[in-house]
């Protein structure tokens, strides 16, 4: 069973925030694809692109969205970053590509969703709710509402990717959320997320409504405060290993940019959110950030 991670690399070059791919026969060891070198350079908004995620859809084509931002062209000489600038005045677009093979890709497209009142549009995510046949992207955003000081998580459904529902609010507290990974296992929904303080930390509830309420989880909690430097983990991702454990990836950030991404978390049955830290199992050519994970044909590998 093959695997696709699309992701980006945090390098003090804008080369890296672009569109990466990286594959794999196994779902632990994972190939750079294109000699290590991006798939996608964007050419559009800011020129760089972060927060990279994939959907295969019904037609079997695919889609690619992330968060407009090239960071590195924000730094000032000594690399510092206005985040707060960023997350106020930053991109009301996500970027957007198609293709039908993972070879050949349309180009860069920017998505305006309606809503001028966000500070930025953040780490979007595709979610298809197969009863309503929708997809829906849910990402993160302040509001003007506050002064954007309170980050959420908002969404908009499409059928085409050409058409949007007016963005809504889905998922909040009063500390603040970001980074949202949406999945469906047997019936459950399981969101991660993480808080922007008290603590600061990455999170998992689940509901049985997909707009319904959410149920704690604190047992993932618990697990992830014994985590060394809790707060530096984010950009939860997760998909189903070959063996039919769960793979949870959470990509810890920071100064050394080339040897941070991805570290990787398994619980024996997916569904089951109770993880356990797993770096010696996976394999990685560089640093993984922010991405997503989809299962791939045969063919599709092999074309990689």
């Amino acid at each position: 069973m093959p695997y696709l991670f699309a992701h980006f690399r945090e390098k003090l070059t804008p080369d890296g925030e672009q569109v990466y791919f990286a594959v794999s026969k196994n779902g632990y060891d994972f190939t750079a694809v294109n000699g290590g070198k991006p798939v996608i350079t964007c050419d559009k908004g800011e020129k760089g692109c972060r927060d990279i995620d994939i959907i295969k859809l019904k037609n079997n084509s695919f889609v690619i969205i992330a968060t407009d931002l090239c960071i590195v062209n924000r730094m000032d000489e000594n690399h510092n970053i206005n985040w707060s600038d960023i997350s106020s005045n930053g991109s009301k677009f996500i970027s957007l590509w198609k293709s039908d093979d993972l070879v050949h890709f349309t180009t860069q497209k920017l998505i305006y969703f309606g809503r001028d009142d966000f500070g930025c549009i953040w780490a979007p995510e595709i979610f298809y709710d197969k009863e309503a046949d929708d997809y829906i992207i849910h990402f993160s955003a302040t509001t003007k509402a506050d002064n954007f000081q309170k980050m959420a998580i908002y969404y908009t459904k499409t059928k085409d990717f050409e058409n949007f529902t007016y963005p809504e609010l889905f998922f909040e507290k009063e500390c603040g959320v970001f980074d949202s990974h949406l999945v469906k296992i047997d019936g459950t929904y399981h969101l991660f997320y993480k808080t922007c303080a008290k603590p600061l930390m990455n999170m998992h509830e689940t509901s049985t409504d997909l707009f319904g309420k959410w149920e704690h989880d604190f047992d993932f909690q618990k697990y992830m405060s014994t985590l060394y430097r809790p707060g530096s983990f984010e950009a939860a991702t997760t998909y189903i290993l070959p063996d039919g454990k769960w793979c949870l990836m959470l990509d810890f950030f920071g100064c050394e940019k080339e040897k941070m991404g991805y570290v990787p978390f398994i619980s024996e049955k997916a569904g089951d959110a109770h993880f356990h830290q797993v770096n010696q199992l996976f394999t990685f050519p560089y640093g993984f950030k922010h991405g997503g994970v989809i299962e791939i044909s045969d063919e599709e590998y092999n074309r990689l």
